[in-house]
Formats: structure tokens, sequence, C-alpha cells
């Protein structure tokens, strides 16, 4: 069935008629708002001075390229990603896609691999924050309180924010998004202005660097950067325009995410040095950019950076949650969650999903802890991990959804959109795929052990999802029908 925008919009009411539960707010939202909320989520300065140094070690100068790949490969899948989107507008996301292309039982089993992947993502992120905000308050405050208290404090503070609607999360978000860009921006001016231009070698941009036995695994730790691009057409209810918004507001979030990580670390190699940046990276991956940003411009600068990191961490799972919750509303909306995700505030918040969301993530958080896992080598190594697996098997699923739906139309038009870029978006994912698996161990720093059979819930969550989808007849992702 051909779903037209009109018929997925939640939230439209003929004149005079009322809803006890009115759905998202539809027209709300413009290109720049929802650009704010995926580029949070993709927390730029984290991924500079937190994954970036992974990249360095693995690939060394060639990691501007492989950011620019990976943006790339993203920009190719949402050719046809896009022009899919003209016929639905769903906060269901990939899930809303799989089922137009695939069908409900697929998509019913792709929302299970959803709900682990962002759950894990979140839980695993929440971790590595909690421990920065631990080092950073210790450090500049002498606070001294444990990792576990500043991720149950934070995590009450966003799913609030979250409760409260976007307006609130979008004030928030504003100010910590220009902060940690000016930031990055000052230290590329900076090695710019003590090093000059030289900076910008292509020297490192050769076949050795980029075939070098790390690729694999730095595709994949630039890849998990990208994650949050999703979260443009799970946004898409409230969008003014969706047609219009949307593909624009992707290509914005695409392009500025891909120059900004390749500008800043095509920045930083140069200004470390090709032959030396991925000795730097291996020897002291949390330490190097900091002693850079101090050389060159200052130890005002090492603290901006400390500081921003952490907020950073707190846009980025503002962002996350934000998104989630709506996932979650269109889930039960569709009935495969509970239809209580799918109730609304008077403002169009799904305030119940946000609220679930805040208590799945605090409840795995908790049950780690309470284990005693280490929260870097064990939560987020973990989690994080198994979050970009599942991540990657959904591409692959709504690959193949956009490749069918259009293989379904005729007479067959946009060849490109609707055939060369999926097919080829789709074969991609699942040579990364393969590359996930191959190189899992990598993912997760090298524990391997039990967490290599944690992959194992990726099927049994899609297998759930089908169970559900076999006994449950009267789920439907047409939001029209709801």
């Amino acid at each position: 069935m051909k779903h037209t925008e009109s018929s997925l919009t939640a939230g439209d009411t003929t004149p005079g008629t009322q809803d006890a539960t009115p759905g998202l707010r539809p027209n709300r939202l413009g290109v720049v708002a929802i650009a704010f909320f995926v580029i949070a989520a993709a927390a730029p300065i984290a991924a500079v001075v937190g994954a970036s140094p992974v990249l360095f070690s693995a690939i060394g100068p060639a990691t501007p390229v492989i950011y620019t790949v990976a943006a790339l490969v993203i920009a190719l899948f949402s050719v046809g990603y896009l022009r899919m989107s003209r016929d639905i507008t769903n906060a269901g996301g990939f899930v809303a896609y799989i089922a137009t292309g695939l069908g409900t039982r697929w998509a019913t089993g792709a929302a299970g691999v959803a709900v682990l992947t962002y759950v894990c993502l979140q839980a695993g992120l929440w971790a590595q924050f909690g421990v920065f905000a631990d080092q950073l308050l210790t450090d500049l405050a002498a606070i001294d309180l444990p990792v576990y208290v500043w991720v149950a404090l934070l995590l009450a503070l966003t799913t609030l924010l979250t409760m409260r609607g976007v307006d609130a999360s979008l004030k928030v978000l504003g100010v910590l998004i220009v902060g940690e860009t000016c930031v990055i921006g000052v230290l590329v001016a900076s090695t710019i202005a003590q090093q000059g231009w030289e900076i910008f070698s292509f020297g490192g941009f050769t076949t050795e660097h980029l075939l070098a036995p790390g690729l694999g695994i730095s595709l994949l730790f630039a890849f998990t950067c990208f994650t949050s691009f999703e979260a443009t057409v799970v946004f898409a209810e409230e969008a003014r325009n969706p047609r219009r918004t949307i593909p624009r507001a992707l290509y914005l979030v695409i392009a500025f995410v891909g120059f900004f990580y390749a500008i800043s670390t095509w920045a930083i190699s140069g200004a470390i040095g090709i032959d030396n940046i991925q000795t730097a990276a291996t020897r002291d991956p949390s330490g190097f950019i900091f002693r850079l940003a101090s050389h060159d411009a200052g130890q005002w600068l090492s603290i901006a950076m400390q500081i921003l990191i952490v907020t950073s961490f707190v846009a980025m799972l503002l962002g996350l949650s934000n998104m989630f919750a709506r996932y979650l509303f269109a889930l039960g909306r569709a009935g495969s969650l509970p239809r209580r995700l799918s109730t609304t505030s008077p403002t169009g918040t799904p305030t119940n999903a946000a609220l679930a969301n805040g208590i799945a993530i605090l409840v795995v958080i908790t049950a780690f802890f309470a284990l005693g896992a280490d929260p870097i080598t064990t939560v987020y190594a973990w989690l994080v991990a198994l979050g970009t697996a599942g991540f990657i098997t959904i591409l692959i699923l709504a690959s193949l959804a956009i490749i069918v739906y259009f293989a379904r139309q005729r007479p067959r038009t946009e060849i490109l959109a609707t055939a060369i870029a999926p097919i080829l978006s789709c074969l991609i994912f699942i040579v990364i795929g393969y590359l996930t698996i191959s190189n899992y161990d990598a993912l997760l720093g090298g524990s391997g052990g039990i967490a290599m059979w944690l992959l194992l819930l990726i099927p049994a969550s899609f297998a759930a999802g089908l169970i559900v989808a076999s006994f449950k007849k009267s789920i439907s992702y047409d939001s029209s029908g709801i």
C-alpha cells in the first residue's frame, strides 16, 4: 500500500473535533530545529575527542578520509530513503519504512532490534558520560561522587526536559551545540595560527595509510558517529512541510557533521604530524588533543574542551531521548508495544514514552553497576558495540525495504534514487555488517568473552518481534488507522 503524507501525519484533526490523545503536534519544527536534535545526538566534540583517537590509532592520518567516506555512504543511502519519505511521514523511523517495503512482520521484528539498539546505545553512552563528569568535577571542583550518582541525576534531568517538550529541549541544545562547535573552531584556528596552513597536508591520504590493517575497525567507529541520522525522519510528523524540511535537515546534518569531523581531525593530524599522529593517539588516546589545545591556544582552551565534552554528552543524550521517545510513541501507536506509550500531553509531547525510556535506561545502568561492572570497559564497550551492530542490522533491513518498495512500482522512474542508490547502499551495509562481526572483539576493546554472546540478542529481538506480530494481527504502522 502506498502511504500518502497526509494519511501518515499524526495529530491532524478536522475542524471542530477533539481527540483525547491528540498525537504529536504537526507543523512545529523547521529545518534548523530538527538539525539541532540530530547534530546534538551526534555529539561533535565528544566524537572528535572520544572517537577520533580510536581512528587515529587504527589508520593514522587517513582518519579525515574515513569520516568523509562514512558521510558519503550515509548520503548515498539517503537518496532512496528520502525519495521514499515523500510517501511516508511517520515517527517510527526505519521501522515504518520496513513495514511499507517488507510488511508488518518484518517491521515488528525490526522494531525489536531498534528498541535493543537505542536502549544499548543510550545506556552505554550514559556510563561513559558518568566517568567524564566524575573526572571533570573531581579535578575542577573537588566534588567526588560515585559515577552512578552523576548518571542518575542527569538522566532524570534529560527525561524531565524530554517530557516538557521540544521547546525546552531546543533551548538547551542550541546553547550547547554552539558552544562545542565554537571550541573546536578555536582549536582549529589556533593550530593554523601557530603552525600555518601547512597542517592541511594531503600526505596522509595515501593508499598506504587508507588500506592499513585498521581500515575495518576505523570504518565501524566512524559509522558509530552517524547513528543519530535516523532522527530526521523520526521528527517528520512534527515538521513543517515534511517533504521539504526532512531532506533539507538530513543533508544539512550529513554535510555539517561530515565536514566537522573531517576538518577537525585533518587539522589535529597535521598539527601533531602525519608521521606522529598514530603513535600519539595510541600512547595517550585521552590526552593528546588536550595537550595540543594547551600548546597552541593555552590552558584555558583545554579546560573549556573538557567542560564542553561533558555538556556535549548531555546534549547528545537529550537529543537521543527526544528521538527515541517518539520512536516508542510510534511503536505504541502501531500496537507492537503497549498502547499507553502512544498517549501525548496537550502540547503533543510523548510523555509516557519519554518516561518509559528514562526508566528503561536507569534499570539497565543500575543492573550493570549493581554487578560491579566497570562503566567504560564493560558497560560502555559492551553496550555501544551491541548497539552499533544492531543499527547496521536495521540499515540493511531498511535498504532492502527501499529496494522492494520501489521494485513494486510501475512504471519505474528516477532510477538513481529508486534502484541504483538503494542497491549500492545495501551492498555497502552488508560489507559493513561483515566488518562488524569480524572486528567485534576490537569494538569491545579486546574484552571478548561473554560480551561476544550478547550479539545473539539481535536475532533474539528480531524473533521476538516476529512472534508478537504473529499473535497480534492488529499491528499497523499506518498511523492513519490509529
